[in-house]
């Protein structure tokens, strides 16, 4: 009974009724959405929940004349600590002794996950003001884009009504069901923070840890030699590079993102040589992936999107002709 007040109560707040122009004031919303994660000092408390996984994190975000300052904490389980200086990110994985430093990827973490002009976003998504509710303390404003189409998921945005920084967000299938979600718990916004809470706990001890730069060997600003037969409205692709498969060895993993501003997916390539591999399509609690081989490569695709979006993507993967003549010319 609980569960379905509670599927009822969320059905009323999808069809709230429209006042004025919505879709002017939610893009309104999320510009300033976009622009508070990244320009406001905020540290806070927020859970993840994903599948029948939930994770508990801190946050600690600073600006000053420096630029952006962060540190991400997550309080469950194995020890992690995420601290970026600007575009310098660093990972601190001390049950590994391993700490993974490299530039800040097109991925958005919560709060920051609006890009930072979100116009186009309308293109493929239908935006619109929800209720006002109450989150972690804070009154806010709920925005929710819809997809015009059956390639990307739905998200539900709750922004705090004075500041505009993201309190909650919500991805949705096509069922809309929830499939992942980020709250805030605790949180306190435009305060003092002291830098001193913006270092890593393991900075002293990591010095005899190992290091792994995670910088790509090589950067492609074109396929590196494969086709991309099959487009996704409003997917471009952000970056391409290739990263050694393993220190001293000589197979490359060829790796692609591709994103419509909001949702993102990851296309990875490496030689099959004696392996076998079979298609295949699974799901890792929000995040589906796709397995394919073709030419002697496998095809890994993955991402926060639906299987039929990377499906298309990977069944439209084909080698050049010329980059088979060198591989046979090898």
């Amino acid at each position: 009974m609980r569960r379905a007040l509670a599927l009822l109560a969320f059905g009323g707040v999808l069809a709230a009724p429209a006042y004025g122009d919505q879709h002017g004031d939610a893009l309104a919303w999320m510009q300033k959405m976009a622009s508070a994660a990244q320009k406001l000092n905020y540290t806070g408390t927020f859970t993840y929940q994903s599948g029948g996984n939930s994770e508990t994190s801190r946050i600690t975000h600073l600006v000053d004349a420096a630029g952006e300052q962060e540190k991400l904490e997550v309080l469950d389980g194995s020890p992690r600590e995420v601290v970026r200086s600007n575009d310098e990110v660093k990972c601190f994985l001390p049950d590994d002794k391993l700490v993974i430093v490299e530039k800040r990827g097109r991925y958005k973490a919560f709060p920051a996950l609006l890009p930072a002009s979100v116009s186009t976003l309308g293109e493929f998504y239908l935006i619109r003001l929800g209720d006002v509710s109450r989150v972690a303390g804070f009154d806010s404003q709920l925005i929710l884009l819809e997809p015009k189409d059956t390639l990307r998921y739905g998200r539900h945005l709750w922004a705090e009504i004075n500041s505009g920084l993201i309190l909650k967000a919500r991805t949705v299938n096509e069922r809309n069901e929830t499939i992942e979600q980020f709250a805030f718990t605790q949180l306190q916004i435009n305060v003092p923070i002291n830098k001193e809470a913006l270092k890593p706990r393991f900075a002293a001890e990591s010095t005899a840890w190992r290091i792994h730069n995670a910088q790509a060997s090589q950067s492609l600003s074109a396929g590196g030699g494969w086709l991309f037969k099959a487009q996704l409205p409003g997917f471009k692709k952000s970056a391409g590079m290739k990263r050694q498969a393993s220190q001293g060895g000589t197979a490359e993993t060829t790796h692609f993102i591709f994103t419509d501003g909001l949702s993102s997916i990851s296309l990875f390539i490496e030689p099959l040589a004696d392996r076998k591999a079979e298609q295949a399509t699974y799901s890792v609690g929000a995040i589906n992936v796709y397995k394919r081989a073709t030419d002697n490569h496998l095809l890994t695709v993955l991402g926060e999107v639906t299987m039929a979006s990377l499906m298309r993507l990977g069944d439209g993967m084909e080698l050049s002709h010329q980059a088979m003549r060198c591989q046979v010319g090898r």
